[in-house]
């Protein structure tokens, strides 16, 4: 006599991150790293390479200079107790003191630890059903230091030119 073995939704096995990606690469990376127990950047590493290119930390400066001529951006950091967001323009960065100083006309200003960036990726997936570009940057535990998004317009869609630039940088670094 055969047993028939019933298994419940809670059993069955759960699909990996990868396939989960492949599948759906759409979601809010930190709730899908803990989700998975892995960090942000992990999740990030697991998207089909279609949606990410990722870069050596050592580009930061470079990156962020390039940044500079992107006109209005969303900046964004996101940690477990708030998702902070400011749109405005990055202003010109020097380094002192141990930080990347940026300050300038813009609400955004601030000193960040450049050397904390390990990797930095340009991200090309969707969000929340749109498309969506930003460039992410990840300290050595694999989290985000902080996010660059490309603007929407007053139709909801990218911005064609900030679109262009994200490409141009990317495909720099591509190589």
């Amino acid at each position: 006599m055969s047993e028939t073995i019933h298994q419940t939704a809670a059993e069955a096995p759960r699909e990996t991150l990868h396939e989960r990606l492949a599948k759906n690469p759409d979601g809010i990376v930190e709730r899908i790293a803990r989700e998975y127990g892995v960090s942000t950047l992990s999740v990030v590493e697991a998207l089909a390479p279609t949606h990410r290119t990722l870069v050596g930390g050592e580009h930061f400066a470079d990156v962020m200079k390039e940044l500079e001529s992107w006109g209005e951006i969303l900046f964004i950091v996101h940690t477990p107790d708030i998702v902070l967001e400011c749109a405005g323009s990055i202003p010109p960065g020097t380094f002192g003191r141990g930080y990347y100083n940026i300050h300038g006309d813009s609400p955004i200003g601030g000193h960040i630890r450049a050397e904390a960036c390990s990797r930095i990726a340009f991200l090309s997936r969707p969000f929340m059903g749109r498309p969506s570009c930003s460039i992410q940057f990840f300290n050595g535990d694999g989290e985000a230091m902080f996010k660059v998004f490309v603007r929407r317009d007053e139709k909801r869609e990218l911005k064609a030119d900030q679109v262009a630039k994200f490409e141009a940088l990317r495909a720099r670094y591509a190589m």
